[in-house]
């Protein structure tokens, strides 16, 4: 599971997704992903039986990542994009995930891997993934995305985006965890090729997004 939301009183959703070979007894690797859903209504101790979202043979939406909107009325869900010929794709539901939209796809700076999305205390989005978008120049790397809930619904790029980490790997790193703290600090915290030559470890980045307002007034 990627992705787990609460959506009632013991009432859950969980997202996954499968290219064939898991799913089902005896599965094999098919040339489609699909993005499954399923249901709990006992607080987790059992699930109804997944249903397909979307599946696709060119396109490859896996590792879903949701969050809710402001209002909480909106599940959004960043997806990464396996075949790498196309940017992240996004998909909202209003009706707690019973039904959902066409993917679409999303600006380079919210193309990467495994997309974990927090709220600031000053309602800003804290995004941690690793950047998958094409001629990036932090490409494999450890990164996260600064912006709003309506940047994502309007497919704008947000307001910036900053390298988290440099992972000396080519890509093998970063499928984080964010926590926010009570004083508004956010943690970050994910495995990946940090020193060159030595294996992979797991580091924790602590900042608040007033830092990183500073930093990009610095570089402006």
């Amino acid at each position: 599971m990627a992705s787990v939301i609460r959506t009632g009183e013991g009432e859950y959703l969980a997202l996954f997704h499968d290219d064939g070979r898991f799913f089902r007894k005896d599965g094999a690797l098919s040339k489609a992903m699909t993005l499954y859903k399923t249901f709990s209504r006992d607080g987790g101790l059992t699930w109804a039986f997944p249903e397909a979202i979307y599946s696709s043979e060119a396109v490859h939406l896996c590792e879903p990542g949701a969050f809710r909107s402001p209002d909480g009325r909106q599940i959004a869900v960043l997806l990464r994009e396996n075949t790498r010929t196309r940017n992240s794709h996004v998909i909202f539901s209003a009706d707690e995930g019973r039904t959902w939209t066409a993917p679409r796809e999303l600006p380079a700076a919210l193309t990467g891997d495994r997309h974990t999305a927090k709220y600031a205390p000053d309602g800003r989005l804290f995004i941690s993934f690793r950047d998958m978008a094409k001629g990036s120049p932090s490409r494999g790397d450890w990164v996260a995305w600064g912006g709003t809930y309506a940047d994502i619904t309007a497919g704008r790029p947000g307001q910036y985006r900053i390298r988290l980490m440099d992972n000396k790997d080519t890509w093998d790193c970063a499928y984080p965890g964010v926590e926010v703290l009570p004083g508004g600090a956010i943690v970050t915290t994910t495995y990946g090729h940090w020193v060159e030559g030595e294996p992979p470890f797991i580091v924790s980045v602590r900042l608040t997004l007033a830092e990183t307002d500073a930093l990009l007034k610095t570089v402006r």
